[in-house]
């Protein structure tokens, strides 16, 4: 397993934890991240790009010119494509750009990514990143400092942290994510991992009193 200290928010070390071997240290495959970043992109499309055909723009009905005679080509409507003002010909229209990926490979790629993190030691573990009850931006960047100083940085955050959300919210370099939804993409695009604490013990599947029950099992 891998050790990652454990920040104070003086930026002291206050212990130390392990990262699962399985999540933190497996092969990265490539191709398969490649496969579900993709995947993760394309569903974010939200596909309602639409033009109008001929049958659809406005006006047109009559026809332009008689049929022979002018010299002209001969022509139906002054809304055929050709024409200014025209209809487009395959032009786009709605639709799904999502890709069924299965669980089992978004797992893989989130696992490869965060392995390759950890292997760079660019995945890091803080206590929390405001002390007391009142939310404050100036304290949680010093704090972030402390423990990296990289531009873009990916801070995962426990379901139910509030305070740590409302002082890390509004600045531009973070991007905020609840343990449950961590993925390939976002742990891929920043240049360190932050997690609490808590949000780690979340994301791993620890649960308050869940080892003590094991144990008395």
């Amino acid at each position: 397993m891998t050790t990652v200290d454990v920040l104070t928010v003086e930026g002291t070390k206050s212990g130390s934890v392990e990262l699962p071997a399985e999540i933190f240290d497996v092969q990265a495959n490539i191709p398969l991240m490649h496969q579900v970043v993709v995947a993760q992109l394309a569903a974010a499309r939200q596909g309602t790009h639409k033009t109008k055909t001929r049958g659809e723009v406005a006006g047109g009905g009559k026809k332009p010119y008689k049929q022979k005679g002018t010299g002209r080509a001969r022509q139906g409507s002054i809304r055929a494509p050709q024409f200014a003002g025209g209809g487009v010909v395959h032009g786009p229209v709605p639709r799904d750009y999502s890709q069924r990926t299965p669980k089992k490979m978004k797992v893989a790629a989130l696992r490869g990514a965060l392995s390759d993190r950890a292997r760079g030691g660019q995945v890091h573990v803080v206590e929390a990143f405001v002390s007391g009850d009142k939310p404050s931006t100036k304290a949680a960047l010093a704090t972030l400092r402390k423990a990296t100083e990289a531009k873009r940085v990916l801070v995962v955050l426990s379901s139910t942290d509030e305070l740590n959300w409302l002082s890390l919210r509004n600045e531009p370099r973070v991007h905020l994510l609840e343990a449950g939804q961590l993925n390939t993409y976002d742990v891929l695009v920043a240049d360190d991992v932050i997690f609490t604490k808590e949000a780690l013990d979340e994301f791993l599947g620890v649960r308050g009193g869940a080892q003590g029950e094991e144990s008395d099992k």
